[in-house]
């Protein structure tokens, strides 16, 4: 099975396209950095989403997982937008999975007016609904015989310009421990999605003000993957990153679409071990780095 992880597209819309009763607050200091610059680096992402799909189809990918930010602003016509340029990647064999980021829910808005999920909310099914404790959270699926996605909510609104922090609520993290233990999952291979990242390239935690609050208690009950992998986005590096006292490797897929540091994530998995190789753009096209592979668990785990 090959696994597709992408994240951060930050698809924008004409700044004249956002309802005007969306301006108010925070966005209007996210719209003053998108026109000093940048916007400018991410001002391909549809003709990118077309190159994705196309990698897609010629390397024979199964599932396509996505850890958040779709938009800028998190407004509607942008996610309706983003929407439209993913929708090639849903004809994956075994689906699309997506998440919101921090960008997705922007303000208190989006989440009273539940954008996401109105533009998304197909890709959050769920194969075990009786471990829902907050909305459709966690989203969990049972992926062929082997296989299983486990994902968490952690992107939250920061009305204040300064703050970009998230937090997984407590009963998200209690119902993925149990889920980690349930039968169903616990001979698969899991892959456990969220937006941030709970630790940077060095595995140091993020800091306080963009970082995931709880990462701690995250990774303590990620302990419980028996065999897996971490996926997030949030931070714009693509990167690996495995941690001593975790037998899960953690993968960020950085940014699909941001200008000269574009990346993600394709996984083979077989059985219970798998093989990780990065995703480049050669500024046409993606393709896999084939010199750089990563393969666990280790042959004798």
């Amino acid at each position: 099975m090959r696994v597709l992880h992408f994240s951060d597209i930050h698809l924008g819309v004409p700044l004249g396209e956002v309802p005007w009763g969306d301006w108010p607050g925070k966005r209007l200091i996210g719209a003053a950095h998108l026109l000093m610059g940048r916007r400018r680096t991410f001002s391909r992402v549809k003709q990118k989403m077309v190159e994705l799909d196309r990698f897609r189809v010629e390397n024979a990918v199964d599932l396509i997982l996505c850890t958040g930010d779709f938009t800028a602003l998190g407004t509607d016509p942008e996610l309706a937008d983003a929407r439209l340029a993913v929708h090639p990647l849903m004809a994956a064999p075994l689906g699309f999975i997506a998440i919101p980021g921090n960008h997705d829910v922007y303000m208190p808005d989006g989440v009273r007016d539940r954008r996401f999920e109105r533009h998304f909310g197909d890709t959050l099914a769920s194969d075990l609904a009786d471990y829902k404790v907050d909305a459709h959270w966690p989203v969990i699926r049972l992926i062929g015989e082997n296989a299983a996605v486990v994902a968490v909510n952690s992107a939250r609104p920061n009305p204040n310009p300064w703050k970009a922090s998230g937090r997984i609520p407590v009963s998200q993290l209690d119902a993925l421990a149990r889920a980690l233990d349930d039968p169903r999952l616990r001979d698969r291979f899991v892959f456990v999605l969220t937006h941030y990242a709970p630790r940077l390239k060095d595995g140091s935690p993020d800091r306080y003000t963009h970082g995931l609050r709880n990462a701690d208690e995250f990774l303590a009950v990620c302990r419980g993957i028996r065999r897996g992998a971490i996926l997030f986005g949030h931070v714009h590096e693509c990167y690996s990153v495995r941690l001593p006292d975790n037998p899960a490797p953690l993968f960020c897929a950085g940014s699909a679409t941001q200008d000269f540091v574009e990346g993600f994530w394709c996984f083979d998995v077989n059985g219970t071990r798998a093989a990780a190789r990065r995703g480049r753009w050669d500024g046409a096209h993606y393709a896999l780095d084939e010199h750089d592979v990563y393969r666990w668990p280790d042959p004798g785990a």
